[in-house]
């Protein structure tokens, strides 16, 4: 339509060419907010002092600052002298890196490294072994959907439906006892039909920091022999859950001995403090060299279309640090104080809970493991934590214990006390 405006006995034509049109995007819905991203945000707004964000799941030094471990800076000055190039990776990633980072999680030993038999990609971190793993299951597993504890990562689910899964849940948590419900998680894997793959937190688990004790996991391992289940590992904290790789890593290592062919999503984001180098591995236990080079050819199928090949520089960090005996003997000395401190930080967390006489019974703060906590905090009572006294965490109650210190723990402690008893 042509439209034309009188001014000063001129007339003016507007053309179609001129009217603004209707942007393509327009129907497009803005989407939920990130709840971990949420709460950064309303702590970043904050301006009172004594504030404290808990709900990001990074390491903290003693100071609330964030930690570069020495071992990486050393590592970093190594990469540096040898002036590498900036060249492509492999489709799978960087070869020594591959063979150390397996060898971390499964054991040197370990029949299916010895026999040939391990197919693995590095992925980029924690997540996108998932995103490949999930995807590789949706294209040559039987059954197309993944059991999940309840709760679980919240990017689990997420990461299942995009890869074409449906995700089923079974019972883990205990609200009541603040602790693992064994029992029902025992009676919803017997439940699953047959062969069906059941994804299982190797150490640390995330949201609650409660894992089964190796007798739980040894009887675990029977059911899942019982009724053919296909056990899915996702271990980041190896390492960071106890301060030992191999105590972290028993879960993996049993299933293995126990002749199950597992998947396994290894991450180094945590242990290694490499969050922004995006560096993990995707493996899989396979019968023989042969059936490992078919997985091989499918998981780079999967790889290349999605980012091609992973970056190269935190795979060299990881590989320099395991593959020299003075370095990896260093890192694993900063691990355990990683791992400790947190561990001393839950003990003073309750000591002082108790000594203020909060309400409740506070001993799982102590006997969880890992980066997280599951206070039992209701909803209400988060919401008064950060409305009163500047304190954020996700609003299911769980903390990120690397966010406390010696600074502001007792500020903590105070305020968790004042909310319970409702004052």
């Amino acid at each position: 339509m042509i439209t034309t405006i009188a001014r000063s006995g001129l007339r003016l034509r507007a053309t179609p060419s001129l009217t603004r049109s209707v942007s393509v995007w327009a129907n497009v819905k803005a989407g939920p907010p990130d709840a971990i991203l949420g709460i950064t945000e309303k702590f970043k707004a904050d301006t009172d002092p004594k504030k404290i964000n808990l709900g990001v799941g990074a390491y903290r030094d003693g100071n609330g600052k964030p930690y570069v471990l020495p071992s990486v800076s050393k590592a970093e000055e190594i990469l540096f002298k040898e002036k590498l190039d900036k060249e492509y990776l492999p489709i799978t990633g960087l070869a020594s890196f591959d063979k150390l980072a397996t060898e971390l999680a499964y054991g040197e030993d370990s029949a299916p490294i010895k026999e040939n038999r391990l197919a693995v990609t590095q992925s980029l971190s924690g997540t996108g072994a998932l995103r490949i793993g999930m995807e590789f299951i949706a294209e040559h597993y039987p059954n197309k959907s993944i059991y999940l504890p309840t709760p679980t990562w919240g990017n689990h689910n997420a990461i299942a439906k995009r890869a074409g899964l449906t995700a089923e849940k079974y019972r883990y948590f205990d609200p009541a006892t603040v602790g693992l419900n064994f029992e029902a998680l025992k009676e919803d894997i017997k439940a699953a039909p047959e062969g069906s793959v059941i994804l299982l937190h190797a150490c640390a688990h995330n949201p609650t920091g409660v894992d089964p004790t190796q007798e739980q996991w040894k009887e675990l391992s029977q059911i899942f022999k019982e009724k053919k289940h296909f056990p899915f590992f996702d271990m980041a904290y190896q390492g960071f859950a106890s301060g030992d790789p191999v105590r972290d890593a028993f879960a993996v290592r049993y299933f293995v001995e126990q002749g199950h062919q597992i998947l396994l999503c290894q991450s180094f984001a945590k242990n290694l403090g490499l969050y922004g180098e995006r560096v993990g591995t995707l493996s899989l236990v396979t019968a023989s060299p042969e059936e490992k080079a078919r997985v091989d050819s499918q998981i780079k199928l999967l790889v290349r279309p999605a980012y091609s090949n992973p970056p190269v520089h935190g795979a060299r960090l990881v590989s320099t640090i395991l593959s020299k005996p003075e370095l990896k003997e260093q890192w694993l000395g900063e691990v355990k104080e990683m791992a400790d401190r947190i561990i001393a930080l839950r003990e003073k967390l309750y000591n002082k809970l108790v000594e203020l006489k909060t309400p409740g019974e506070w001993g799982h703060v102590k006997s969880q493991i890992g980066m997280f906590s599951f206070t039992g905090l209701k909803p209400e009572q988060v919401d008064q934590l950060a409305e009163k006294y500047h304190i954020y965490l996700t609003r299911d109650g769980r903390i990120s214990m690397a966010g406390l210190n010696d600074n502001n723990i007792e500020y903590f402690a105070e305020s968790v006390s004042k909310v319970v008893k409702g004052e």
